[in-house]
């Protein structure tokens, strides 16, 4: 949770703080600490939320012209209606009388 501070770099650290501050002032402190964290994780949030939809805006912007030009290669007009195919008579061929031996 630390990184590599100890259990004995830790309690000299509180030591520290406890002769420097006081008891009184500790949880003061430690109310500013949080609040000054939780101000600074709300802003990079913000930051890397705009950053991230700036990226997509542009990728957007590079796919578009793409994406447009089959679109409008569409044709916007009615189609064309073909006449009907002609009808072609199909007559059966006589059976012929020389069979192959």
């Amino acid at each position: 949770m630390f990184g590599s501070l100890g259990i004995q770099e830790m309690l000299l650290i509180f030591g520290v703080i406890l002769i420097v501050f006081g008891p009184r002032r500790i949880p003061e402190i430690g109310r500013t600490l949080g609040k000054a964290l939780a101000e600074f994780r709300k802003a990079t949030d913000d930051l890397k939320g705009t950053i991230e939809r700036e990226v997509r805006l542009e990728e957007l912007q590079k796919i578009g012209p793409a994406v447009m030009a089959p679109l409008e290669a569409v044709s916007r007009t009615e189609p064309e209606v073909l006449p009907p195919p002609e009808k072609v008579e199909v007559t059966a061929i006589p059976p012929s009388d020389s069979t192959p031996a």
